[in-house]
């Protein structure tokens, strides 16, 4: 494996085999497998899941990893082409990412959206930049428009509660939250739920529609596996039969890079917070799934948060297991 940047890339056989291979390494487990190798882990935008699962899946396979981080471990990065450098930044990416590459044996990357031109962050401009620069294997840790890692942790822990694949009600909500947040996570869980061959639903108010490549992506996913994608604002439609409900805020596609008017847009869906009446007409053992970190009495209300229906823990848990998964194949592991 050469890269491990969108679950499209894989086929749905390639994905489960992972998903296999996650479970029996955790019961089962490989400490000397990785023995020797190392992880470089570029961090241009904060974490604490990611950072600590990647690390404590390259220890439990017996390798090492080192992290960098702009605001933990160099005075400055600049990342702006044809730039005279005579400002605070000591370097530039075009000669710091080679170099941290070239540490390890595979890198993973981590770089946000800039949210300020939806058609560049479709496009994934900058995740691409930094990965042209590199020729070792590398991991996509969450750029612009995907999130594999915490896709296939997601995946794995559908496939942990018996969730049918088809046949089961997915529900990807929108939540309110005080900030415009990137589209990377709905983006990835929506495409990885219909290549699941899930029913799909997406919730969420006017003016939050995801972009129609997003959505004509994984419809093509859901037609491929025997599911399906639709999209409303009617949440009493929306969670019918409902299987999962897997709420995450996101900008607005139509006010996209406009805070203020993003803004305005949001203040009034204060109401869009996850509780129990949410569930009336959902299934008794309809679950609740967040990539975290969450908002608590925002995002979601405590009781579910800490109830039955809440399974955060345990898919946070996976994004270790799953990315153990793709380190051992993409660093060629024993089997």
């Amino acid at each position: 494996m050469k890269a491990f940047n969108d679950l499209a890339d894989f086929s749905r056989d390639e994905i489960r085999a992972l998903v296999t291979l996650a479970g029996r390494l955790d019961a089962h487990p490989e400490p000397e497998a990785l023995k020797g190798k190392v992880l470089s882990l570029l961090f241009l935008s904060p974490s604490l899941r990611t950072l600590a699962s990647f690390q404590a899946a390259m220890t439990r396979l017996g390798g090492g990893s080192f992290v960098i981080s702009p605001d933990m471990s160099i005075h400055g990065l600049e990342t702006r082409p044809g730039i005279v450098m005579d400002g605070a930044a000591a370097e530039h990416i075009r000669e710091a990412v080679p170099v941290i590459a070239s540490y390890g044996d595979a890198i993973g990357i981590r770089a946000f959206a800039e949210r300020k031109n939806i058609e560049c962050d479709m496009a994934e401009t900058e995740f691409t930049a930094l990965t042209s620069l590199i020729e070792s294997p590398y991991i996509n840790m969450e750029s612009a428009m995907n999130h594999p890692c915490q896709s296939l942790a997601d995946w794995k822990t559908m496939d942990d509660l018996g969730i049918p694949a088809n046949g089961g009600k997915f529900v990807l909500s929108w939540a309110y939250h005080p900030r415009p947040l990137p589209l990377a996570v709905p983006a990835a869980t929506l495409h990885m739920a219909a290549y699941r061959g899930m029913d799909v639903t997406v919730l969420r108010p006017e003016g939050f529609e995801l972009p129609d490549q997003l959505m004509k992506k994984a419809a093509a996913a859901a037609d491929a596996a025997g599911g399906s994608v639709t999209e409303t604002d009617d949440r009493h439609a929306a969670m019918q039969d409902a299987h999962v409900i897997y709420a995450k805020s996101w900008s607005s596609t139509r006010h996209y890079g406009d805070r203020l008017a993003d803004q305005k847009l949001r203040e009034v869906h204060l109401d869009w917070c996850v509780d129990e009446p949410w569930f009336a007409n959902a299934r008794d053992d309809c679950r609740f799934m967040h990539c975290l970190p969450v908002r608590r009495g925002v995002v979601v209300a405590d009781n579910i948060l800490d109830g039955p229906r809440s399974v955060v823990i345990p898919e946070a848990r996976n994004r270790m297991l799953a990315q153990m998964a793709v380190l051992h194949q993409m660093l060629g592991g024993s089997r």
